[in-house]
């Protein structure tokens, strides 16, 4: 429960939080990631924790640039009311009104369309031995770079694909660099690394042997 609690009252502080066991400091052969290794992790945790915010917030937005793409879909723009660079945009048609209106109410949420989307980034977990998670952590940001920007058609169902239009557009809205820079303000002030069992870890002074405490 100490752990769980400690987790909560992280999230209600908006702080990065991260979960260490003890054991990973024991002096008895190496257990565990380093000290570096632990931070960096809290660091991709408050990344991770900014972006979600940042998402959020332009949720709204989100949500009226999925709308239109799915429009697009269900009624295609003609050429000639297309809206030109430093020209208002033209009045929507009565069939694309009609059409947003029963997209709002759900009436179209059945309705099977084919729409283009970004294909996730591939995550991968490099094994390295210890003192290397610098070039483990490379080599991760180089790997999660393999097939970015791609898309792929496929065909859901419009509440579905509403939903990960919704995602992927506010990914695009938010800035990474400025995400990045509030996350490791965040990490370096509100930070917290919880160390857990330490009962596991210690024992009493008159007693010896190879044990990891």
């Amino acid at each position: 429960g100490k752990t769980e609690i400690a987790r909560r009252l992280a999230r209600l502080a908006d702080a990065p939080f991260i979960k260490v066991e003890a054991t990973k400091f024991t002096e008895v052969g190496y257990v565990g990631k380093d000290v570096d290794s632990i931070i960096r992790d809290l660091v991709d945790i408050a990344i991770k924790q900014t972006r979600e915010a940042a998402m959020k917030r332009q949720r709204g937005r989100a949500e009226d640039a999925a709308e239109d793409r799915i429009l697009d879909l269900l009624v295609p723009l003609t050429r000639d009311v297309r809206s030109e660079p430093g020209v208002a945009s033209p009045p929507e048609s009565t069939a694309r009104q009609v059409m947003r209106k029963r997209l709002r109410e759900g009436a179209l949420a059945d309705k099977v369309i084919e729409i283009e989307l970004a294909e996730p980034q591939t995550s991968m977990e490099i094994m390295t031995p210890p003192g290397m998670e610098e070039m483990a952590s490379q080599l991760k940001g180089l790997f999660s770079q393999v097939g970015a920007g791609r898309t792929k058609t496929r065909k859901l169902r419009i509440d579905e694909a509403h939903k990960l239009l919704v995602e992927e557009e506010a990914g695009k809205l938010v800035n990474d660099d400025d995400i990045k820079t509030q996350a490791l303000h965040n990490a370096e002030n509100n930070g917290i690394v919880f160390i857990d069992e330490i009962d596991k870890v210690t024992s009493r002074s008159d007693q010896g042997g190879p044990e990891v405490s």
